[in-house]
């Protein structure tokens, strides 16, 4: 199917938009992409007693990706497209649980062979503002779309932003379902670590309206400020302020700092009480890159947030959040790009955390965790392979309050660009 063709679908698809023909700019600035991902997940799992000696599964995902252009006039209209589909390569009943694929109904502890979704989006803009109905991808603090499996998490809803005031951008919205990264299903939403109480009955309590807003403005091009903020109906609310500066220091040198603080209370359906602060800050010279983070909870509960998210906290990483009730935890981090050494393309990162004072309601003692990651990627930067992708993620973590993993994945992946 060439380009006019599908632009041309799409846009019969999302009728309730388009109420005349298409113009040349909604053909002409469009693209359109194919993603290949293949994913090799082994966790090992290392305490005693567990249910489950290792989860293990391997499992190829495509996503085709299509963005068209607006049509003329002070009101362009367009449409967006996402196509996902993954398929499994190698699984068992006595390793499943990775989060790649998706679990069968109708047979325990097996996944399904293939599983998918077709999301679209019309969007319109005004200027230089933009209302976008439909599937979503949002990066907000307050809602951040998890990406760390075969397939990506999506939102339904609707996201308005303003750019029409010079360096303040505007956010506003509401979304109605999720998709998890290992379903094809439109589900309504719940709350992740805020704590139990939206436990009702045996079931857990759901929302189909999580109100979100926000605002981030550009002090200088090199410091930011924001504010979000973002509810889940009956559920839990939260408001989110960060600050982001990079400082120059000399030829090849400069200090990043990001600084994070979150106030997350309940809204009548469950016991969320947490306040959290993180900051990282990263020293840059040349190709390396060393980093030093901290994080503290503190309240009745730990970091609120959708679940199947990411939690936006700096001690976000391969397993754990360092998120509990509490709990405090720093990082200190690696990385080294190998384009100094004339090598474009090849990365290194290597970090190490480490949790203490998690309160354990009622247990003896207090909660400590600590967690190692190691990733080494490549992109192939020219010829018939250019833009391959191939990364190795390890990680080991420890606690003695919940699972010791040691943990690998491998993860293949090219991007076509069909126009």
């Amino acid at each position: 199917m060439d380009r006019n063709t599908l632009s041309l679908a799409l846009c019969g698809v999302t009728a309730l938009t388009f109420c005349g023909p298409v113009s040349a700019d909604f053909i002409k600035d469009s693209k359109a992409s194919l993603e290949l991902r293949n994913f090799y997940f082994n966790r090992d799992f290392r305490q005693d007693g567990s249910a489950q000696s290792k989860a293990e599964e391997w499992a190829q995902g495509f996503l085709l990706r299509y963005e068209s252009g607006y049509t003329d006039g002070p009101v362009g209209v367009g449409v967006d497209a996402l196509g996902l589909l993954g398929v499994k390569l190698d699984s068992s009943p006595d390793r499943t649980g990775t989060g790649l694929l998706k679990s069968d109904r109708e047979r325990p502890n097996r996944a399904q062979d293939e599983y998918g979704e077709l999301g679209l989006t019309a969007k319109l803009r005004v200027s230089q503002s933009t209302l976008k109905v439909g599937t979503l991808l949002p990066k907000l603090p307050v809602a951040l779309y998890n990406d760390s499996r075969l397939l990506p998490q999506t939102f339904r809803g609707a996201w308005a932003n303003s750019a029409e005031v010079e360096n303040l951008s505007l956010d506003l919205g509401r979304f109605d379902r999720i998709n998890l990264r290992n379903s094809s299903d439109n589900e309504e939403m719940s709350v992740f670590n805020g704590g139990n109480r939206n436990i009702v009955l045996g079931r857990t309590k759901t929302s189909d309206q999580f109100d979100f807003a926000g605002a981030t403005y550009k002090w200088t091009p090199n410091l930011s400020s924001a504010y979000h903020y973002g509810g889940l109906d009956g559920i839990y609310k939260q408001h989110y302020l960060t600050l982001n500066h990079l400082l120059p220091i000399a030829e090849g040198q400069s200090l990043k700092s990001d600084i994070r603080w979150a106030h997350s209370t309940d809204d009548g359906g469950s016991n969320v009480d947490n306040d959290a602060f993180g900051a990282m800050f990263t020293y840059a010279l040349g190709g390396h890159a060393f980093g030093l983070g901290y994080q503290r909870m503190s309240g009745d509960t730990g970091f609120a947030s959708i679940n199947g998210t990411d939690a936006y906290l700096v001690n976000l990483v391969q397993i754990n959040d360092f998120s509990n009730e509490d709990e405090r935890s720093w990082q200190a981090r690696y990385d080294y790009n190998f384009a100094a050494l004339g090598i474009p393309g090849l990365t290194f990162m290597t970090r190490y955390l480490s949790g203490d004072n998690v309160d354990l309601r009622g247990a003896a003692g207090e909660g400590k965790e600590w967690e190692r990651n190691t990733d080494i990627a490549y992109v192939v930067q020219s010829g018939s392979l250019k833009n391959l992708g191939m990364k190795w993620r390890n990680a080991s973590t420890r606690s003695n309050f919940g699972s010791d993993i040691d943990e690998n994945r491998l993860i293949l992946s090219y991007t076509l660009a069909l126009w």
